[in-house]
């Protein structure tokens, strides 16, 4: 008997590992599960500006084959890359999966798998920015995707918020849309440890930028201190904020108490490790679809604080966390965070939150779907 032809997918997304975020462990974390479970996955990733050891241009990472393209501009987050329409073209693919929707990436792979006559789908992936610009014309941004979107055999949310977003801002129909939230990886060992003795540990997770935050919880130092003697902050994540982050600490003369560091993007058991020995976990940001740190954090039983907005309200909604408005004073946020350290809310234990096995099968379904029915419209 013959055997059956894999399924050929293209993820694209515009970075990729070694550099940080939580789109890079999103595909990572499905694309390895669907690479185990029988399908072909190429990712298709851009890089912009090389780190000090030059990255190869196609190399195997665990059982996935992974394309690096150049894009331009060197200095900025557009990811400009012309290549992605040949080698789309050229491929033979199945299937074609835009992780991302911010960059010109997505516009690029878009367009070229309906020329191609290829179907595709789209996980939106939205998140924050620090430049406010950029954040006023995010709603132009989107309807200019628009006609790409409403072409797309699936679009998916990884939170209902994501999804309820753009099906109301672009008018699609709802059976375009599915809900598929980001996976919890919980080493076993790691998920029984406990916070360590003699220090408060506060963790505020995230990229080093200014929307996400960590500026409010170092605000916020003094007036925990006063009651928690013991505590300390540390700051887990890389950017370009972290020198206002560390002078802010200087300044408000807390630096003694705040650490800055990160750990390697795909080191789910460091990040568990830490997140296991945090008394609260913290994301103060102005936007977040559905954070994988903080699904992580209360997959591990962990108190969380979060900030009342986007899809961080949607987990505060379900009384797994505690949210304060955006606009709260340091005193607020002090208030709240040693109530959630001291009363905590959390997900009850016998909830189970996705996990990443349970988010490459959903795709599994999805693609099989869309490559059998062809729902694209060309």
């Amino acid at each position: 008997m013959a055997q059956a032809k894999k399924l050929r997918v293209l993820m694209v997304t515009a970075v990729y590992f070694p550099f940080m975020g939580g789109i890079q462990t999103h595909v990572h974390e499905v694309g390895r599960r669907l690479a185990q479970n029988g399908v072909d996955v190429t990712l298709l990733t851009t890089v912009a500006q090389q780190p000090a050891s030059p990255l190869p241009r196609e190399e195997e990472v665990e059982g996935m084959r992974v394309i690096r393209i150049p894009s331009w501009p060197s200095q900025t987050d557009y990811y400009i890359a012309p290549e992605i329409a040949s080698i789309i073209k050229q491929g033979n693919w199945d299937l074609v999966h835009c992780q991302g929707c911010h960059s010109f990436v997505p516009l690029f792979a878009m367009y070229a798998a309906r020329v191609a006559r290829i179907p595709y789908i789209m996980t939106f992936h939205t998140g924050g920015h620090s430049s406010s610009w950029r954040n006023s014309i995010r709603s132009v941004q989107w309807q200019i995707q628009r006609p790409l979107l409403m072409r797309a055999t699936k679009l998916i949310g990884v939170s209902r918020f994501e999804a309820t977003y753009f099906r109301t801002l672009l008018r699609l129909p709802q059976e375009q849309f599915t809900v598929i939230p980001n996976g919890a990886v919980v080493p076993e060992v790691v998920s029984r440890a406990t916070p360590e003795s003699g220090t408060l540990l506060i963790t505020s997770i995230g990229r080093l930028e200014k929307y996400k935050g960590h500026q409010h919880m170092i605000s916020a130092m003094p007036r925990i201190l006063e009651k928690r003697p013991e505590a300390k902050l540390l700051i887990l994540g890389v950017g370009p904020y972290q020198a206002v982050l560390e002078a802010k600490a200087r300044e408000i003369g807390v630096a003694e108490r705040v650490e800055i560091r990160s750990v390697p993007a795909h080191d789910r058991q460091a990040m568990a490790d830490i997140l296991s020995r945090s008394a609260l976990v913290t994301l103060l940001s102005e936007y977040e679809a559905h954070p994988i740190a903080v699904m992580e954090a209360l997959a591990l039983q962990r108190p969380v604080l979060v900030a009342d907005t986007s899809g961080l309200r949607e987990i505060a909604e379900q009384g797994f966390a505690r949210a304060v408005p955006l606009k709260s004073s340091s005193e607020e946020i002090a208030q709240a965070a040693l109530q959630q350290i001291e009363d905590p809310l959390l997900p009850p234990r016998q909830f189970a939150l996705s996990t990443w096995d349970d988010c490459a099968q959903k795709l599994l379904e999805i693609y099989a779907s869309a490559v059998e029915r062809k729902l694209c419209v060309f």
